[in-house]
């Protein structure tokens, strides 16, 4: 058990976007203050997709020192896909959806 359970960063994370997104946002005037809220927002979201979707992986150094000494490991095209898949997941979600 760890010291922090509750909230765990996922929660923290989405608690502080929704209450700017609810509670910060839709009374800001000021243009330049609403778009740095909406980008860190937007920040925040892509956090929450990270900690909830990125899976843990092998060291990358290692395998690409692997790869560079022509040593390819079984899987390792696979892997890299995959890792991709997960990066644009959070950081770009709805860039997959073209491609399903």
């Amino acid at each position: 058990m760890s010291v922090h359970d509750r909230p765990d960063p996922h929660e923290l994370a989405e608690a502080v976007r929704e209450f700017l997104e609810r509670e910060i946002l839709p009374g800001l005037e000021d243009p330049r203050l609403r778009f740095r809220a909406l980008v860190a927002a937007n920040a925040l979201g892509i956090l929450e997709r990270q900690l909830r979707e990125l899976p843990p992986r092998r060291d990358d150094w290692e395998l690409a020192r692997r790869i560079r000494a022509g040593d390819v490991p079984e899987g390792a095209l696979a892997e890299a896909k995959g890792q991709v898949e997960a990066k644009l997941r959070v950081a770009s979600p709805r860039y997959l959806e073209r491609y399903d």
